[in-house]
């Protein structure tokens, strides 16, 4: 398959693009005015314990306290995972779980949807842990999310090129993905050889197959001494205080992602190209002939086709290449996704099973990358067309557990339930997609709907009826959206001679361009003093 990172970059944003066989499949955007917190290190102060709920609430100095469950707290030694994964807190959308550890995949089934990390299922009560006032060194796992704060943990971990460095644990863990038995062996017997015994825990990363003993010294010396860096300054601050922060993007995507498994990383700016160059150079030279800068005068996202692509991942309507289509719609508690044949009626109408399921199966391949593009979290519930035939439901679950495997956020895709709905859990570290580069419309308050003229009218009605039953205006004028104005007009010409007879004051309506849809005002005698409030209601 073939892979590409492409990068572009101002001074005002970056992007990084994910290329699979030409297709986008994440998007990952950093902007400053965005605040990216996964992956800081903060000195935070205990604002209140719930016993209730066995967590904490934490200030770090953002607008909201960040949430500290009592598991992620540091926890005796035999309770770590000795398969958990890497770290790759500054790497990408959704790649983090609870203790900043990069998930291994799993979409199919072996992904975990939940927290599930550790075999032990109780741990010590928080309040004999902690107490309001405490500090602590604790790092976000999760950003601010809606109404809620970021999430917290104070199993910190600092991730570098081949392998994550843990302060706080005496663990030694190789990457799942590194599946070769004897060099899984040969790593972790090194990383024992060199780790001073009780100083701290690693696990060596995907990228780390094949580390040499040398390099494997030097980064564990780095980060060794950035952590001491990190403790004096934590001693020498008052909470809250940040005490590090974690790599911007383009500098955590080359140092998480970029690795052999891609054919060419492209960048359109000349500055990051030097710095990638740099980098690339001390850590892994034999990257640096696919290191390249792309000059073209056609800007490197439109040559790709990515802008359409972006814009594309804000429909709720998805074609797939058979002629059905998804339907993606995100709410507070869940993301829905429905899948409908559309125009597709197969080669042959004589076997509509077989139809549904080339339709479906397109679903479960498009609808993974999807959740890629689109970095949604959470839960999610999949409508697929229904199907008669079991081994065509098996079939169509394990198409899309197979497609969610190449995922770096960890997923979980459960059984097709009674309702023939198949359920599925994915990782959320930072708001999705579209979280963060729209805002609620100010005409429709985020519902997506706004009334329809006919009903603007009936409002209108009942409005000028109260203020006729009040008694307090000698005169009103309506003004009105141009369509509402229009469909009174055309379909209601009898309107101001039927309110008259019920209202007692001269009413005139006025058409106003500068007015939302279905919005209008009722503005009182000759100063046209607005009234709106006093007689309308929503």
């Amino acid at each position: 398959m073939k892979r590409e990172i492409l990068i572009s970059a101002t001074k005002q944003e970056s992007w990084v693009a994910l290329m699979e066989e030409g297709r986008l499949v994440e998007l990952m955007l950093d902007r400053a005015d965005q605040g990216r917190l996964v992956g800081d290190l903060y000195l935070g102060k205990v604002e209140a314990v719930l016993p209730g709920i066995q967590a904490a609430f934490v200030d770090i100095g953002t607008e909201k306290a960040g949430f500290l469950h009592a598991s992620d707290l540091v926890q005796d030694e035999e309770e770590e995972d000795d398969d958990d994964a890497e770290s790759s807190s500054g790497g990408g959308n959704g790649s983090v779980n609870g203790n900043g550890r990069e998930s291994g995949g799993g979409g199919g089934g072996g992904g975990r949807g939940g927290r599930g990390r550790r075999a032990k299922s109780s741990y010590p009560p928080i309040q004999d842990q902690l107490k309001k006032g405490d500090t602590l060194i604790v790092q976000v796992t999760k950003e601010p999310i809606s109404t809620k704060g970021p999430r917290l943990t104070a199993q910190v971990s600092l991730p570098g090129r081949f392998l994550v460095y843990m302060p706080f644990s005496t663990h030694v863990g190789v990457s799942r993905k590194i599946d070769q038995r004897d060099e899984r062996a040969r790593l972790r017997t090194m990383a024992r050889e060199v780790v001073p015994a009780g100083e701290a825990g690693v696990i060596i990363r995907t990228v780390g197959e094949e580390l040499t003993r040398e390099k494997f010294e030097g980064e564990f010396n780095r980060l060794h001494s950035a952590w001491k860096k990190i403790k004096r300054r934590a001693d020498s601050s008052k909470a809250p205080a940040k005490v590090h922060g974690e790599a911007r993007l383009i500098s955590g995507v080359i140092r998480d992602l970029f690795s052999d498994k891609f054919d060419a990383l492209i960048v359109d700016n000349p500055q990051v190209y030097s710095e990638i160059v740099q980098y690339v150079k001390g850590v892994d030279p034999d990257l640096q002939d696919r290191v390249k800068l792309d000059q073209d005068p056609v800007p490197l996202f439109d040559r790709f086709g990515i802008e359409e692509e972006i814009r594309e991942a804000f429909q709720r309507r998805v074609n797939l290449p058979s002629g059905g289509y998804v339907i993606v719609e995100p709410t507070e508690a869940l993301v829905s996704i429905d899948v409908n044949t559309g125009r597709f009626t197969g080669k042959g109408r004589k076997d509509p099973e077989e139809t549904i399921l080339r339709t479906n199966l397109d679903a479960a391949h498009e609808i993974a990358r999807q959740l890629r593009l689109r970095d949604v979290g959470g839960i999610i519930v999949v409508d697929f067309i229904d199907m008669e035939s079991q081994e065509n439901r098996d079939k169509v679950l394990q198409e899309l557990r197979t497609q969610l495997g190449r995922d770096r956020a960890r997923t979980r895709a459960y059984a097709v339930s009674e309702l023939g709905l198949i359920e599925m859990t994915r990782q959320r570290v930072r708001p999705s997609l579209f979280q963060s580069l729209t805002a609620p419309c100010q005409h429709c308050g985020g519902a997506g709907r706004v009334f329809t003229p006919s009903t603007v009218v009936r409002r209108v009605e009942r409005s000028l009826i109260r203020a006729g039953a009040a008694g307090e205006e000698r005169a009103l004028r309506i003004r009105l959206h141009p369509e509402v104005a229009l469909h009174i007009h055309q379909e209601e010409p009898d309107f101001l001679a039927r309110v008259r007879k019920d209202v007692p004051i001269p009413v005139e309506l006025v058409d106003d361009p500068l007015l939302r849809e279905d919005e209008f005002r009722l503005l009182s005698g000759p100063a046209e003093t607005d009234v709106t409030a006093r007689y309308a209601t929503r």
